[in-house]
């Protein structure tokens, strides 16, 4: 073969190559960039499930209680002062 010929065939072989490592080094970079996502998902889950926790601690039915006798000074309502509603259908029976 001549240098003629091997010339482009060079030329090509370097375009090839500098492609290559061009789209390795992007792969790279996308794959640290989906570790560090995944990361921050993984975070997040933490948090919300701690928050989930967080939430069903304070809507326990014994907190509210507590919290509405101490900080608003309300009781549950004795007999005399509960009132009953009578049930009636439309049929008025």
């Amino acid at each position: 073969m001549s240098n003629r010929a091997l010339l482009p065939l060079v030329a090509l072989l370097v375009a090839c190559s500098l492609l290559l490592v061009n789209s390795q080094f992007h792969a790279r970079r996308l794959f640290i960039e989906l570790e560090r996502v995944q990361l921050r998902q993984k975070e997040l889950e933490t948090e919300w499930a701690q928050l989930q926790l967080e939430q069903s601690l304070l809507a326990k039915h014994a907190r509210i209680d507590t919290m509405a006798r101490s900080s608003l000074n309300m009781s549950a309502p004795g007999p005399g002062r509960t009132q009953y509603m009578k049930y009636m259908t439309l049929g008025g029976q």
